[in-house]
């Protein structure tokens, strides 16, 4: 089995590839896939040069806890054809990702997960999750009172995609767990609304001197159900505001928001805390660390502690012991035969590495083993976020 990269020349092969090994055909008008960077595409080929295989990687950049920006690589469109499974493409693909990543200088990469099982095993943890709230008119009352915030706008999709790219990424560079949404993804209309150019209207609110802060994207589905595909709001002042003018909008029985991160308040603002029903409570970004002692230096910190993590990296065929020391939010990770305080998959540490998963919850788990009780609690304070992390970037 061989890997080469691809190129823009490869594109129709590569599509054809990737849909073959999901059973799936192309559809042309489909624009999922236009942002594909196909310099930083793979095949794994047969002997005959045919390609069984793909993996790709788009060049984003992720948000840690403290506002931190950096690369990520988000890995997509892996597949294999049936006719090759079990022979080791995959593995080879990833392999060579990895020595792609690292050459690039990145202390991480990123990917959505179609199958739990797979990723695991390659490094990847799930580390930020998603669910859906779904709430009766009926049952809509506020138990808040309605504040000044500013207007909303009514726009189309097509009419405001400048606007939108401005707000997500002012958005983004503040969330933990957000990924950016590079200019070619709008232009090009990519992905999932309303990155693309799918029929949609946007909820656009501005702030009390007219600078946009935060939109919702929306369409009448399913018989008198509004379906929010996402809410973008700089802080929860915004957000209530679109989530009220959303709840009150006419004959409509229901309104479904979508992607809604795990702190979302919106189930303590109704006067009925059943009526928002929480649903579709899934797992969205993994993360993997390629460089331990980076990533843990580059991260913001909001409390003071000493650990010492034995890492075990399966899929590169390495192990290393870390000395993780944070004073005055500042880390520090240096090599040491000292004894473990806690050891770990790599896995694991891409789970808590953006606070959304507490250590505690994967020492009860059996994921991770602790020494010396004293250990978790803390792991848990140091690896906490400033809040919640969440990805509803799509690719």
């Amino acid at each position: 089995m061989k890997i080469r990269a691809t190129t823009a020349e490869d594109r129709d092969a590569f599509v054809d590839t990737l849909f073959a090994a999901f059973a799936r055909f192309p559809v042309s008008a489909d624009e999922t896939w236009s942002a594909l960077e196909l310099d930083r595409g793979l095949f794994a080929t047969a002997e005959d040069g045919r390609p069984v295989g793909t993996a790709a990687a788009y060049s984003f950049e992720l948000t840690l806890p403290g506002e931190i920006v950096v690369p990520a690589s988000g890995v997509t469109a892996v597949g294999v054809l049936p006719t090759h499974r079990r022979r080791g493409a995959l593995s080879a693909m990833m392999r060579r990702q990895f020595a792609d990543f690292r050459a690039r200088g990145e202390i991480l990469s990123v990917l959505l997960a179609s199958e739990a099982l797979i990723y695991r095993r390659f490094g990847y943890g799930p580390a930020t999750y998603t669910h859906r709230l779904t709430v009766q008119r009926h049952q809509a009352a506020f138990a808040v009172p309605r504040t000044a915030s500013g207007s909303i706008e009514l726009l189309r999709r097509a009419d405001c995609g400048g606007l939108l790219e401005e707000v997500y990424d002012r958005y983004r560079r503040a969330r933990p767990g957000a990924l950016s949404r590079p200019h070619r993804w709008w232009a090009a209309g990519a992905g999932q609304p309303p990155v693309s150019e799918a029929s949609r209207y946007i909820a656009l609110h501005r702030d009390a001197e007219g600078v946009p802060d935060g939109y919702a994207c929306y369409s009448h589905t399913a018989p008198s159900t509004l379906t929010v595909d996402e809410t973008i709001a700089v802080d929860d002042v915004v957000s209530t505001a679109l989530a009220r003018f959303l709840l009150e909008h006419d004959l409509i029985t229901q309104v479904v928001f979508n992607q809604c991160p795990p702190d979302h308040p919106l189930r303590w603002q109704l006067e009925d805390f059943r009526a928002a029903e929480v649903g579709g409570d899934t797992d969205w970004l993994w993360v993997r660390l390629l460089d331990i002692p980076r990533a843990l230096t580059t991260r913001g910190w909001f409390a003071d502690g000493e650990l010492v993590l034995d890492v075990t990296d399966a899929a590169l065929g390495e192990h290393g012991r870390h000395l993780l020391t944070v004073r005055n939010g500042e880390a520090d990770c240096v090599p040491t035969d000292r004894e473990p305080d806690l050891s770990l998959d790599v896995s694991d540490l891409g789970s808590i590495y953006l606070g959304g998963t507490a250590p505690s919850t994967l020492v009860r788990a059996g994921h991770i083993r602790a020494h010396r009780p004293s250990a978790v609690a803390v792991a848990d304070a140091l690896f906490r976020g400033e809040r919640p992390p969440h990805c509803l970037h799509w690719f």
